[in-house]
């Protein structure tokens, strides 16, 4: 039995369902399998798949009389993280991560942030591809290698799959936006972004360059006002008057931030009193607020904004919602028509049917855990009706705000539960460093925190 996990960190895509039937129907095939076939195994495979759109040449998988494809990335780390692996044979196909807005900066440094799967366990496969499409009827997933010298393509035959595909960035259709903006989905995007910065600077401190040019080099535009833009913001804040500053002090008073959201006000799942504690922190900062702004159109070097006319940027980060990516996008509602698929969802490329829930990693990761405790139960030929149905478990927002402080918003949990300021920020960091998984990156963030304190961030370039 295979399950197919495409790991994209965090997201809203095409919506599959994860319902009771589909489940019991599951545990049904499984249990007839092992009751007609003395010689099946009780071992099951796990998969992680990660998503790019390709056409696809079939080649048959060495795997395919076991029945074993693998294809993935990030969100399904979790739903193999404890995986029982006297039950599952757990195999990972992945393309190539929470703390991305600080690697952005330097705050921390890439591999902080990644959790390296052939680490994990000696017992999980991995291979580095890209799952381009799946045939739900035929019961096969089409990849595409995704090392630099090989583009082999291959197929995988399966018996139960997990869709874990994440979302795209949204960009509304606006012209320019793909082209010309930056995203922050991925470390690759955090290099980027850390590489565009220096950039910025050393470009408006050359000889040839006037103040006016400067001035639009130098002018750091963020367009999407929830937690990931925020979060953006702050860093990015911090990162030029702590070591920018210091490095490049004759261009320093040129510098410009500005938040954009077509909202009315950032932060808007948060607490009336939160919002306006975030808003009142950001423009003491030399933030500029730019909320009930729609963006027409992105040029290379300037925003078009309907309110305001064209606006010079020197960087530009998109961080305004999720889209489908394109294997969800390709598949629709096939695995809500056919039932029979063996077909799972989870993450953000999932919905559970008449329970609507927000496309954050909390949900994502609750999803994760139940699922894996559904499949330990499969596996265990324990009756698939008795198992609970999901239940979001609401543990509340926090976003960082910049200089040591941040906002906690737990109303969910109690009513009474706010804070703000440096009490959150510890709270925040505190939170973030017990989602990381490893031992190894347990000690190397608190480590690279304490040297940024100590040194300031890295600003190498590579």
């Amino acid at each position: 039995m295979i399950f197919i996990i495409p790991t994209r960190m965090l997201s809203t895509c095409s919506r599959t369902l994860l319902t009771r039937e589909v489940l019991s129907q599951t545990y049904n095939n499984v249990r007839r399998s092992f009751h007609q076939d003395t010689t099946f195994s009780k071992k099951f495979s796990l998969l992680t798949v990660s998503t790019k759109s390709s056409s696809i040449q079939s080649i048959q998988s060495p795997f395919a009389k076991r029945n074993v494809a693998s294809l993935g990335k990030t969100q399904g780390y979790k739903l193999i993280q404890d995986m029982d692996t006297k039950h599952y044979e757990v195999i990972v196909v992945s393309p190539s991560t929470p703390l991305l807005a600080s690697s952005s900066v330097g705050t921390l440094e890439f591999r902080c942030i990644l959790e390296p799967i052939r680490k994990y366990s000696p017992k999980i496969q991995f291979y580095q591809a890209y799952a381009d499409t799946i045939d739900l009827k035929q019961k096969i997933v089409y990849c595409t290698s995704n090392l630099e010298r090989s583009k082999n393509k291959f197929s995988l035959n399966y018996d139960t799959l997990v869709i874990a595909a994440g979302a795209n960035s949204n960009t509304f259709g606006i012209k320019g936006v793909g082209e010309n903006a930056l995203f922050l989905k991925d470390v690759s995007d955090a290099r980027r972004i850390r590489q565009r910065v220096i950039e910025c600077f050393e470009h408006a401190g050359q000889p040839n360059i006037t103040e006016q040019e400067a001035f639009g080099l130098l002018h750091f535009a963020v367009v999407g006002g929830g937690p990931t833009g925020i979060e953006f913001s702050a860093e990015l804040h911090d990162f030029i008057t702590e070591d920018m500053a210091r490095l490049y002090p004759d261009l320093i008073n040129l510098v410009t931030m500005s938040v954009y959201d077509i909202a009315p006000q950032i932060l808007g799942s948060f607490d009336q009193s939160l919002r306006e504690f975030a808003t009142k922190k950001f423009t003491r900062k030399g933030i500029k607020i730019r909320t009930g702004r729609k963006v027409k159109e992105v040029n290379e070097r300037k925003l078009i904004i309907e309110e305001d006319g064209e606006v010079p940027y020197g960087m530009l980060v998109w961080a305004t919602g999720l889209t489908d990516n394109p294997l969800t996008r390709s598949m629709g509602n096939q695995v809500v028509k056919d039932k029979s698929a063996k077909s799972y969802a989870l993450g953000d490329c999932a919905s559970i049917q008449d329970y609507d829930l927000p496309a954050t990693a909390q949900v994502a990761n609750q999803k994760a855990v139940y699922l894996r405790k559904v499949l330990t139960q499969i596996a265990k030929d324990n009756p698939i009706m008795d198992i609970k149905p999901f239940k979001f478990l609401n543990l509340g927002s926090m976003a960082y705000i910049g200089k040591k402080e941040a906002v906690v918003d737990m109303t969910p949990v109690s009513n009474k539960a706010i804070e703000s300021g440096r009490l959150a920020w510890i709270f925040w960091r505190s939170a973030y460093f017990t989602m990381t998984v490893s031992l190894r990156n347990k000690m190397l963030i608190p480590m690279y925190w304490i040297l940024t304190w100590l040194f300031g961030r890295d600003i190498s370039r590579f």
